[in-house]
């Protein structure tokens, strides 16, 4: 059964559940499977590889019928003519992220497209509802990959910002399951993104070494990097990633030269295995149309409960 809310009826999704812009990872593949079970499957733009990055949604005409969005990182694309790429497309939701949503979301909303800005604070949530986004994604700092240097758990960032703002909310960060999403919707979310469960799922383009670690990894198996730098990091400990969490700051890109061999050559020490805290939480690699029927039915069965328990 279809949830009938604000980020249904933008996303034109059965469920409220969108799949996060992990960067050479949220492609076809994996963005179709999502968009196929009822989610909001998303391609990137985080990796720079542009061409590529237009093939892919051409190959999700072919992949799915069903929505489909995109994230624009927006530091990532500057000189680029992706902006008008998105709008000749005919996407009709977008993330932005990495930079300030003013530089676009006037151009998008002219053409029919919504979007939602992704914010790590409070400030910069009242920046982007300045800017005139649709909607936000709430990133707490238990997700995976780059991060705002002083991080903010979901559980409390999600409740401060709804209550300061009005429009729509899709939560993200420690998110993997019905449990989690029924948490994230008592704080004021009206959907929730998974990264870390969607990336060790069966469709996900990187190695099975990298999925398997996620399933392998205790929840404090990630480390928090660069804190004293930018971007700041959230990965799956491995020996390179320990050795460098000592360090207040560091050179990244250096760091994430091996990314090939890391996410399609299984070699977990190449560079930095960006994954969140709910790695720990994550018990087997699962199909994306069982990740969210699980989550569905999960979701239900805590409100459910939740109603007959306390509902007066």
């Amino acid at each position: 059964m279809r949830i009938d809310n604000r980020v249904t009826r933008m996303t034109g999704t059965q469920y409220p559940i969108i799949q996060a812009p992990m960067g050479w990872i949220a492609r076809s593949q994996l963005a179709s499977a999502v968009s196929n079970a009822g989610g909001l499957g998303i391609i990137e733009t985080s990796s720079g590889e542009l061409d590529n990055i237009k093939r892919e949604v051409q190959l999700m005409r072919e992949k799915t019928d069903k929505p489909f969005g995109m994230n624009v990182a927006l530091s990532y694309v500057k000189g680029t003519n992706i902006i008008d790429f998105v709008i000749e497309q005919g996407i009709k939701f977008v993330t932005t992220s990495s930079g300030s949503p003013s530089v676009c979301t006037r151009d998008f909303q002219s053409a029919g497209i919504t979007v939602f800005h992704v914010v790590p604070t409070l400030e910069m949530a009242l920046k982007a509802i300045d800017a005139g986004v649709d909607g936000l994604v709430v990133e707490g700092g238990e997700g995976g990959g780059f991060k705002n240097p002083s991080p903010v758990s979901t559980m409390v960032l999600l409740p401060l910002i709804r209550s300061r703002v009005d429009v729509p909310i899709i939560a993200a960060g420690g998110i993997s399951d019905g449990p989690s999403m029924a948490a994230a919707f008592a704080m004021g979310a009206e959907g929730v993104q998974m990264g870390t469960r969607m990336l060790s799922c069966l469709e996900s383009p990187v190695h099975d070494n990298w999925k398997q670690a996620v399933v392998a990894a205790r929840e404090t198996d990630t480390v928090f990097l660069n804190q004293q730098g930018r971007p700041a990091l959230r990965a799956l400990r491995t020996e390179r990633t320990a050795a460098l969490e000592p360090q207040g700051k560091f050179n990244v890109m250096e760091n994430m030269s091996g990314i090939a061999q890391l996410y399609f050559g299984g070699d977990m020490e190449a560079a930095i295995p960006l994954s969140g805290q709910v790695c720990g939480r994550i018990d087997e690699v699962i199909s994306a149309q069982q990740v969210i029927d699980e989550t569905m039915a999960g979701f239900r069965q805590v409100m459910s409960e939740l109603a007959r328990d306390y509902a007066s």
